[in-house]
């Protein structure tokens, strides 16, 4: 699906019957740049801004007004195919910002006109990132461990730098999280069209995209690249030590066969993400239950649920997927919640996009890329101003300022209308501390399948497996044929159980402890020379938006850095600690004035002493800005001093390769 559609006669029966069903703020879009009649940004043809996380598709306008617009999109669109060239080709910044705000019905600073414009497809071809220009070390070499969202990205923009790399994978293909999660009902909470890499689109069949459509995505974009021949699949890595004399990185890995191997590179590239290794409670007596009891990510394929009893421990993301989508095949359902979730309503959640839509995307200039700014504001930077506490709010307990406490409300009647004359569940459902302090999640069936005859939510947590089931705190006895723990991952265990050394043999979980781990710009840190941490530290999208984003910002950022220390004959590039240390301090000054700061829950975000782990406080654009360009002034650079024979590419007996 090409950014910009190649340009070919569309009937105009044909573009009339799509932009039935177009979304009228993107279409207004399209219609200014087609034609640069500035009406289409004024009033009466302004979209209002829509409510909550709606696409706001018919715009707030008219019916008479809805057909005019419609009506003049169809027209300008055909003339666009038969040859009429486009009148605004190419926006300028402080109009990108204008049109964005007019679509959105609110304003949007002119910051951001910087980062709108990088959008593909927006304003014809975009410049790549630059090239080493041949001048990289034919030697220089790196090993990126894991072939998820962050391996795969920094794949692509190592090859496209002319730069030798692999990827060490531990499962048998691509996808990391979408490979290991198989639960019933899992996908994304953020929209499909958002959730993609922004140069690689995809014809998706939903919004919120599930997992097996995201695995293939994955493999699409691997093949798309060809960098499938580049990863080496089953190959799981144990440790790595940094070698200060040679400048290079000895990475230990066990292969498909069990046989365990030293494998040299310049520059280490962990791309293991921060939400894959399970966390389960150690409860007493799991060893009692002798049926089926496991991890939601670790959901076994042949499992029958077909009228069985089934306990879910936990109400977080996961479980609200698997509860709605395993209801009616179950005897009974038994939910054990510690804590309630603030919950949001969707209404496209589990709308399929129609094939005018997908038309739309494939065939109108500029439509693909005003969709999906639109969606970015609606999921990214919107709310983050409403995330900061208001020392001067007077009722902390419920809300950090006056317009969070108005999103208390707002969520407030949904979950009442929700459940009705429910009392019983209300009164377990409704949360008490302020909305966004968690992870916000959707509704996508969850209450209405609370309210079956057949399901049961229990508060407090498991305090004992029996050989039947399980006990709670509040002592009731419940009798299982499957358990599922839906308890999340050891999130703050950044790089678990990985041993990783530096320089002076210093491990990286000496440096971080076992829940404290910090990185300048959530990538890299002093004293682990060439070495970079994607989705590291303080770079989950807590407010919103799609981790995409990071993955492309992150990628770019190692492979700026990666070319200039080829083009300057660098051969060790080290986070100063002054850096690392200011920028940290100012991270944490950011989040002790954020909502993930308040003391009303428990949450993942935050360790044992209170401190925000894996959080971004920073907006979209305040990111973007700080990856654009890999300042040398950041590190210390050392020249090249030896030359590291690379062992890390594909040979004989290496193991199996996919694709």
């Amino acid at each position: 699906m090409p950014m910009i559609p190649d340009r070919g006669r569309l009937a105009r029966d044909r573009v009339q019957q799509a932009v039935s069903q177009a979304n009228l703020p993107t279409l207004l879009m399209v219609l200014y740049q087609l034609t640069a009649d500035d009406r289409w940004l004024r009033d009466p043809f302004r979209p209002t801004r829509g409510k909550g996380m709606s696409d706001n598709d018919s715009g707030g306008f008219s019916q008479s007004d809805q057909e005019m617009i419609r009506e003049q999109a169809v027209t300008a669109i055909v003339a666009w195919s038969e040859g009429q060239e486009v009148a605004l080709p190419s926006p300028d910044q402080q109009t990108l910002v204008q049109m964005l705000g007019c679509c959105m019905g609110e304003n949007v600073p002119q910051e951001y006109g910087e980062m709108i414009a990088e959008e593909p497809g927006l304003k014809g071809p975009q410049a790549q990132p630059r090239d080493s220009t041949g001048r990289m070390r034919p030697e220089f070499s790196a090993i990126i461990v894991g072939a998820g969202v962050s391996g795969l990205m920094a794949g692509l923009e190592l090859k496209r730098a002319g730069i030798t790399y692999t990827i060490l994978e531990k499962n048998p293909d691509v996808g990391g999280t979408w490979f290991e999660n198989r639960y019933p009902g899992c996908g994304v909470d953020t929209p499909s069209h958002l959730y993609s890499f922004s140069f690689f689109p995809r014809r998706w069949s939903s919004h919120y995209g599930k997992r097996d459509e995201l695995a293939e995505y994955m493999r699409d974009m691997a093949s798309t690249f060809h960098l499938t021949s580049d990863i080496r699949f089953q190959t799981e890595v144990l440790s790595a030590c940094y070698d200060e004399a040679g400048q290079c990185w000895t990475v230990t890995a066990r292969g498909y066969d069990g046989a365990v191997e030293e494998l040299s590179t310049n520059m280490l590239i962990t791309a293991v993400g921060q939400l894959n290794r399970p966390k389960v409670p150690l409860v007493p007596g799991m060893e009692r239950f002798s049926k089926p009891l496991f991890h939601s990510s670790r959901w076994p394929s042949d499992l029958d649920i077909s009228g069985k009893r089934v306990g879910v421990i936990g109400t977080g993301a996961s479980a609200m997927q698997i509860v709605p989508a395993i209801v009616d095949q179950v005897s009974r359902l038994t939910v054990v919640q510690r804590s309630p979730q603030w919950v949001a309503p969707s209404e496209n959640y589990f709308k399929p996009v129609t094939s005018e839509v997908n038309w739309l995307l494939e065939n109108v200039p500029f439509y693909h890329a005003w969709y999906r700014l639109r969606l970015a504001w609606i999921n990214n930077d919107r709310i983050h101003a409403s995330l900061q506490i208001d020392p001067d709010w007077p009722h902390p307990e419920r809300a950090v300022n006056a317009i969070n406490d108005g999103h208390r409300r707002f969520f407030t009647e949904y979950i009442v209308s929700q459940l009705g004359d429910r009392e019983d569940l209300l009164a377990k459902a409704l949360p008490t501390y302020p909305p966004f302090g968690k992870r916000m999640l959707l509704d996508n069936g969850w209450f209405a399948s609370l309210k079956r005859p057949h399901v049961d939510l229990l508060t407090g947590s498991v305090e004992e497996v029996t050989e039947n089931g399980f006990r709670t705190t509040a002592g009731t006895e419940v009798e299982v044929d499957i358990v599922v723990f839906a308890t999340g991952f050891q999130a703050q265990r950044l790089l678990h159980p990985l041993d990783i050394r530096g320089r002076n043999g210093i491990t990286l979980r000496d440096v971080w402890g076992e829940d404290d781990a910090s990185a300048y710009l959530g990538l890299t840190v002093p004293g682990f020379p060439n070495m970079f941490v994607m989705y590291g530290p303080n770079t989950n999208l807590g407010h919103g938006g799609s981790y995409m984003f990071f993955a492309e910002r992150q990628a770019r950022y190692i492979r700026d850095l990666a070319v200039k220390m080829g083009e300057q004959s660098i051969g060790s590039v080290e986070c100063r600690k002054d850096v690392h240390d200011d920028y940290n301090r100012r991270v944490d000054e950011a989040h002790s004035k954020m909502i993930w700061s308040h003391r009303g829950m428990d949450t993942w975000y935050r360790n044992e002493r209170g401190r925000v782990v894996t959080n971004s406080p920073w907006r979209i654009v305040d990111y973007w800005r700080m990856t654009r360009d890999a300042e040398l002034d950041d590190f210390v650079c050392e020249p090249v001093v030896g030359k590291v024979t690379s062992r890390c590419g594909r040979e004989p007996g290496h193991g199996p390769g996919v694709g």
